[in-house]
C-alpha cells in the first residue's frame, strides 16, 4: 500500500504576523515541562486554522502549540482555554482519538496571547472528501472510520469526564443560530439575501428533539489525522468550536459536501462526482453508518440540520473574509473565501425550502 508523502501537514517558517518571543516561550516551557531540554525549533502549520498552530521540535520530542491569533478578535472566538479543556478531558479519560494535551498558559505576557501545548500526532491529513490522494480501496474505510469515531465521541458521558459545564445542555441549535446571526452581522460586508432568509427561517424551524453530547463543531476530514499506514482516525484535531451540543449538527456538517458542487473552489463539494468510481459512500450510507454505530433508528428534521450547518458555515466563512480584509487572517487565500459565503447561504436556503426529509434506516 502506498503511503503518500504529500499528506504530511504543511510546515512553513513562522509568518511575520504571528512571530513571538521564542526565548520567552522556552523559558516558560522549562518551568512547565522540565524535560523539554535545550533545543527549541518552531515552525508554523500552513492552512486554514484561525487559531495559529505551530510545531515545536525539542530534545524530548515534537509538540504542537495552538494560540489565539494576534489583533482584535470577536469576544467569544478563539477560546484556546476551552479547546485545551476538552482535549485534556478526552485524552485523559476516554479512548476517543485526540492528541495528549500537556499544558495551558493563560498568561498573555509569555508569547502575546494564551496558548496550549499538546503532543504531535504523526499521520496523514486529506481534506477533500473525494480522497483522491488515497488509494481507492482505502477511501470507503476512511469515511466509515470517520463515522465510527464521531459516534464514539458522541457516546462520551460528559459528566463522567468532567465536561458537564462545557456548555449548556439544552437549546444548542437555537443558541447557535442566535450566536452565528450575531457573528455574521458583526462581520457583514455585502448584502446576502439568502442569509437574511435563513436568519428568519431557522428560529421557527428548530429540531423537534433536543440531545446533548460533545459537539466538535468542525467535524470534517480535514480535521482528522489518519494513521500513517491504515484507514484509521489517529486524532481528531481543531476543537476550537466544540461545546456541549446536538450530535446531529456534527453529522450534518460532515455531510455538507454531498450538497455542494465539486467545481467550486474551496468548497470541498462532491455533487457531480462519481461516488461509486471513487469508492466513497453516498450520503445515505454515511448517515446509516452513523445511525448504526450510535444506535439510532433514523433522523427527523434532517433538512433543518443541513440548513443550519450551511448557515453556520457561511457565517464562519464571512468572518474569515472580514478578518482578511482587516489584514490579520492566518490563511493566505482568505480573500477567495469571501465568494464562498453567499454560495453556502444559497445552498442552505435551497435545502430549507425543500421541506422535511427524515432519514430512516
Amino acid at each position: 500500500m502506498s503511503v503518500h508523502a504529500n499528506l504530511d501537514p504543511e510546515l512553513v517558517d513562522v509568518l511575520d504576523a504571528h512571530r513571538f518571543d521564542e526565548q520567552q516561550l522556552k523559558a516558560w516551557l522549562r518551568q512547565a515541562m522540565p524535560d523539554i531540554g535545550d533545543r527549541l525549533e518552531v515552525k508554523q502549520f500552513q492552512g486554514g486554522q484561525s487559531n495559529p498552530t505551530f510545531l515545536l521540535d525539542t530534545d524530548s520530542g515534537r509538540y504542537v502549540l495552538r494560540k489565539k491569533p494576534p489583533g482584535k478578535t470577536l469576544p467569544s472566538a478563539h477560546m484556546v482555554e476551552r479547546e485545551y479543556k476538552v482535549v485534556r478531558a478526552l485524552s485523559d479519560h476516554t479512548d476517543v482519538p485526540v492528541p495528549q494535551a500537556r499544558v495551558l498558559c493563560e498568561d498573555a505576557s509569555v508569547i502575546g496571547t494564551p496558548f496550549y501545548i499538546m503532543d504531535f500526532t504523526p499521520g496523514r491529513v486529506v481534506s477533500h472528501p473525494a480522497l483522491r490522494a488515497l488509494d481507492r480501496e482505502e477511501r470507503r474505510p476512511v469515511h466509515e472510520a470517520a463515522m465510527d469515531t464521531l459516534a464514539r465521541l458522541h457516546a462520551v458521558d460528559v459528566n463522567a469526564v468532567g465536561l458537564g459545564d462545557f456548555g449548556r445542555p439544552e437549546g444548542y441549535v437555537a443558541r447557535q443560530v442566535s450566536r452565528w446571526t450575531k457573528q455574521y452581522l458583526a462581520a457583514k460586508t455585502d448584502e446576502m439575501p439568502a442569509m437574511d432568509k435563513l436568519m428568519a427561517w431557522l428560529p421557527d424551524h428548530l429540531p423537534a428533539t433536543d440531545e446533548t453530547a460533545i459537539a466538535h463543531g468542525d467535524y470534517r476530514l480535514g480535521n482528522l489525522m489518519l494513521a500513517p499506514d491504515e484507514p484509521r482516525v489517529a486524532a481528531i484535531l481543531d476543537w476550537e468550536l466544540s461545546t456541549l451540543g446536538h450530535p446531529l449538527a456534527d453529522l450534518a456538517y460532515y455531510c455538507l459536501p454531498y450538497h455542494l458542487p465539486m467545481d467550486l473552489e474551496g468548497s470541498r463539494g462532491i455533487v457531480g462526482e462519481d461516488l461509486e468510481a471513487l469508492n466513497i459512500p453516498d450520503e445515505q450510507e454515511t448517515i446509516e453508518r452513523y445511525c448504526r454505530q450510535s444506535g439510532r433508528s433514523g433522523i427527523a428534521d434532517w433538512h433543518v440540520f443541513l440548513a443550519f450547518s450551511l448557515f453556520r458555515l457561511a457565517s464562519i466563512v464571512q468572518g474569515v473574509y472580514a478578518r482578511a480584509l482587516q489584514g490579520n487572517a492566518s490563511n493566505a487565500d482568505a480573500l477567495q473565501v469571501g465568494k464562498r459565503a453567499s454560495m453556502l447561504a444559497d445552498a442552505g436556503w435551497r435545502i430549507a425550502q425543500q421541506g422535511n426529509r427524515g432519514v430512516a434506516e
